[in-house]
């Protein structure tokens, strides 16, 4: 078992949008899964997450998140839209990564105090928050989502100690365990 990189970044990027491509003429309206937030509202988030880490890394700031806004889609945008800004952003953050010196470091996390994180970090921050929140959007579209069970032991792996203790991933299924480790 390897590392997370940004392969397994670029690998769960295709199947979320082939996902999300596949669910275009769904009513995006509907709560993802069990969040208060639309499907559609909940991929507007998911691209500035993803959109988020390409800054931060492409900044190289170590001590505190670059000031700057979050993204966001203008209010007519629609399910189509919402393919499009995520391969746009997951573009974004796979050649930002990809063209990082491998000792570039760049803020995480600014608060309680700031955590730097090197170019494979960043590839799996930005897939944590995709794959999560796209898992939101599938249940709210009733959409399957199965991503490879190599893919998220490296993610559950690579995520360990991000809330709470570093643990050993539990035997049996690793997508199931990263969703229960992240309530879902």
């Amino acid at each position: 078992m390897g590392l997370f990189t940004v392969d397994d970044l670029d690998l769960v990027s295709a199947l979320v949008l082939a996902n999300w491509h596949g669910a275009v003429e769904e009513d995006w309206s509907v709560p993802a899964g069990t969040l208060e937030w639309s499907c559609l509202t909940t991929a507007d988030h998911t691209i500035d997450c993803v959109f988020s880490y390409a800054l931060f890394l492409g900044s190289r700031r170590l001590d505190e998140y670059p000031p700057f806004g979050e993204l966001h889609a203008l209010p007519e945008a629609g399910p189509s839209d919402m393919v499009d800004g995520l391969r746009a952003v997951t573009t974004m953050l796979s050649a930002t990564i990809r063209v990082a010196p491998p000792e570039t470091r760049a803020v995480l996390r600014p608060k309680p105090n700031a955590r730097a994180g090197g170019p494979d970090d960043f590839a799996a921050r930005g897939t944590h928050e995709l794959i999560l929140h796209a898992h939101d959007i599938a249940a709210g579209l009733q959409q399957p989502l199965d991503p490879p069970a190599e893919v998220c032991e490296r993610l559950y792996l690579a995520t360990d100690g991000w809330f709470g203790p570093a643990t050993e991933p539990p035997a049996g299924d690793p997508w199931a365990a990263l969703l229960a480790r992240s309530g879902r």
